[in-house]
């Protein structure tokens, strides 16, 4: 195919893994115009030097190195790679051996009918534990976002160059990147894919990924829904708030209208003054955030330090 490919692949202690995974890439990409984008995302062990090695000893120029000065996260790594990638399609991967190099032919098929293409891992050779919590996400981001997509989080990847170039990744919403880019307007497809074992190193999901997860889940509804119209969130919760303190204030003026005290409703009072004065703020608050909307909207989102 003429169009160049990048191959972006966060590791963060994954040494013994880099070696056999840069031969079976080289094996399957022979055929194409291509990079391998490592990013180590601050690791400890000889990460680096491996990908060094193979730049230096085979002198295998497509083989770049970014390398971070700590561990900041995938998110932060596939970002790193995007920046970066010249590719005209971009793959992203693990550098575990889970993700089969010989499945990248597939991707490069499908994608040509799609704008970004993931993996499904079907039957799946992880942990139960690790099944479980992955299947939760997916049936929460198919629930909030509306992709249908049964394996979002696969890391197993394939877009085209202006998806990757319009993603702004951070926390774990590299979980998301398919949400990220359905709420775009890109079309989102998957492909069944076969998953290895693992076989050197160790796991790096942990519990508190998945509160992080899911709160990131709720950022990715936020700014699809709300980023630009805030006033909408709340000033919608503003207005009933307020109007929830002003229904109780009238009912506690007419019982003072009828029986000249509202003794024993002094909770209720205090409730309506409460209500009354968290919608004003709410509607205050959603106001400001129109006014920084509009502001950032006048904003050219590039600064252009050349033209030719």
């Amino acid at each position: 195919m003429a169009e160049k490919i990048s191959i972006i692949i966060p590791v963060y202690n994954e040494a013994e893994n880099i070696k056999p995974l840069y031969e079976r890439l080289e094996k399957i990409l022979k055929r194409y115009s291509y990079e391998i984008i490592f990013v180590d995302d601050g690791s400890r062990d000889s990460t680096a030097i491996e990908v060094e090695r193979i730049n230096k000893n085979k002198k295998d120029k497509r083989v770049s190195l970014i390398s971070f000065k700590r561990n900041y996260g995938k998110s932060a790594a596939l970002q790193a790679g995007f920046d970066y990638a010249s590719g005209d399609i971009i793959v992203t991967m693990d550098g575990d051996l889970q993700d089969l190099p010989e499945e990248i032919p597939k991707f490069l098929q499908a994608i040509k009918n799609s704008d970004l293409v993931v993996g499904w891992r079907w039957q799946r050779k992880d942990k139960a534990t690790k099944r479980f919590a992955s299947s939760i996400f997916n049936n929460l981001t198919r629930l909030i976002i509306g992709v249908n997509i049964h394996d979002a989080n696969c890391g197993f990847k394939a877009m085209k160059r202006e998806v990757a170039k319009s993603l702004n990744l951070y926390g774990e919403l590299h979980r998301y990147l398919p949400a990220l880019a359905y709420v775009k307007g890109y079309k989102v497809s998957e492909i069944k894919i076969a998953h290895g074992k693992r076989l050197h190193g160790r796991s790096k999901y942990g519990v508190a990924r998945m509160w992080r997860g899911f709160f990131d889940l709720l950022t990715v509804k936020f700014l699809s829904t709300f980023a630009k119209r805030p006033f909408h969130l709340f000033g919608g919760l503003g207005i009933l708030s307020f109007l929830s303190g002003f229904v109780i204030g009238a009912w506690l003026f007419s019982l003072w209208l009828i029986f000249g005290d509202i003794q024993g409703h002094t909770p209720a009072a205090i409730l309506s003054m409460l209500l009354i004065i968290l919608g004003v703020q709410l509607i205050s608050l959603g106001l400001i955030g129109e006014m920084i909307a509009s502001q950032k909207a006048r904003e050219k989102p590039y600064e252009i330090k050349k033209k030719l």
